[in-house]
């Protein structure tokens, strides 16, 4: 166990030493910005309202709705969730590893800088969160949700913000958050009309 752990760290640095030259890229941080708090927030506000605006007469009106308020909250789970676990334990960014008495070991700790709350990324954990509520109203868009959701948690590599075992434990509690909402507030199923009759078939990820 203690084997697999220090070869996990060590891959890490690895990672973080293949992506270093790309830390200063321009590109990273307009993609990286799509995925903090407040634009993910405004992205669900913008569905809820998008979705009352078109009303029950649109078709699809309250399951925007839904989705919006689904993503917010998941949202905010996975928030608190992450800053549980981000301030129990100390972490140097990636970027930062290379000043003295830091490394890129997460110990147990409660720092609260910036740069010593490596773990978990948090920026994965809402975006996985806010890609899975989606999905649960709109299962047959899972892939491209999916596909934004992971594009923001990785993009946190090259940035040198995060190493990969942040975003795979931010994923994790993004997902965790959002199972526990559907738990709580199971998705409503899809009704598909055939020649015989209404089929129900919830979301794929339920």
């Amino acid at each position: 166990m203690v084997d697999a752990a220090e070869k996990t760290l060590a891959a890490d640095a690895k990672a973080m030493a293949a992506m270093a030259h790309y830390e200063n890229s321009p590109w990273l941080e307009p993609i990286a910005d799509l995925g903090d708090q407040p634009q993910l927030r405004t992205l669900s506000a913008a569905m809820i309202a998008a979705g009352l605006a078109a009303g029950r007469a649109s078709g699809w009106g309250p399951r925007l709705a839904r989705a919006g308020l689904r993503m917010l909250i998941a949202h905010q789970l996975a928030t608190m969730a992450k800053n549980f676990v981000k301030y129990r334990v100390d972490r140097t960014r990636p970027r930062s590893r290379h000043r003295p008495r830091r490394d890129h070991r997460p110990k147990p700790g409660a720092k609260r800088e910036k740069e010593e709350t490596s773990f978990p990324s948090g920026h994965a954990a809402g975006a996985a969160a806010v890609a899975a509520a989606f999905a649960r109203e709109f299962p047959g868009h899972i892939v491209p949700a999916a596909g934004a959701g992971g594009a923001l948690a990785l993009v946190q590599v090259p940035r040198c913000a995060h190493y990969p075992t942040d975003i795979a434990a931010g994923v994790g509690i993004g997902l965790a958050a959002d199972k526990a909402l559907a738990m709580l507030w199971p998705p409503t199923p899809i009704v598909r009309r055939t020649g015989i009759g209404p089929e129900m078939e919830r979301p794929p990820c339920a």
